[in-house]
């Protein structure tokens, strides 16, 4: 009897546990987790393409674990359907200081999508991306290219942007025009001081005398 009743007792607790994870996974779409759809489950039939297949010297088996650790790593990796146009904002600190969240806030109403999903037209999604090594020109945004395949894919950087200038760049995308990538800020010279600078504004002094007897 007591048996039973602690094993009763340990299932309601492994579904306690379940269901209060998955009302985590609800409020938040940040998290690297995999949700099955009709066209994106394991059980789907694939196949390397023949291009991919000469490219692949060997094919080994790894445990599942090993792929999806890369998978969730490596931006360039997608596992989800992207848009012609992949718009991914920097989610690392400097960038939510100044502002990535509403960055991100405005593509997402203006393109009427959540994150990771699909525009209807195929042609934008917006997803995160850590830390894009310009922590100075913070917030940006990488638009990942696809008009011409994963085999030719571009990266773009767009660094001091806005909700506004964001909406911009996808406007200018859309009309299939080529935003000008780099600083969005027209005071400023990719990562210098706006303004101008304000220091090392003459060639520096030559070192003082080394030769001690000529002093």
């Amino acid at each position: 009897m007591f048996a039973r009743l602690a094993s009763q007792r340990l299932l309601e607790i492994r579904l306690a546990f379940r269901q209060s994870a998955q009302a985590y996974r609800s409020f938040s779409t940040a998290l690297n987790y995999h949700i099955d759809s009709s066209d994106n489950n394991p059980d789907l039939p694939w196949e390397f393409s023949q291009a991919n297949k000469e490219k692949v010297a060997k094919v080994i088996e790894v445990a599942p674990i090993r792929v999806y650790e890369v998978a969730t790593f490596y931006s360039m990796f997608n596992r989800s359907k992207v848009g012609k146009y992949h718009l991914l904002v920097c989610g690392t600190t400097p960038c939510m200081i100044r502002g990535s969240r509403e960055i991100e806030e405005a593509l997402l109403k203006h393109l009427g999508v959540k994150r990771n999903e699909v525009t209807k037209d195929g042609l934008f999604s917006v997803g995160e991306m850590e830390c894009m090594g310009c922590c100075v020109n913070a917030p940006m945004i990488t638009v990942a290219d696809y008009l011409n395949g994963s085999e030719g894919y571009t990266y773009d950087y767009y660094e001091d942007v806005s909700p506004q200038r964001v909406v911009e760049i996808v406007e200018m995308l859309r009309r299939g025009e080529k935003p000008p990538p780099g600083t969005q800020n027209p005071k400023r010279i990719k990562s210098g001081p706006e303004g101008g600078n304000t220091t090392l504004l003459s060639d520096p002094k030559p070192p003082p005398c080394r030769d001690l007897d000529a002093c």
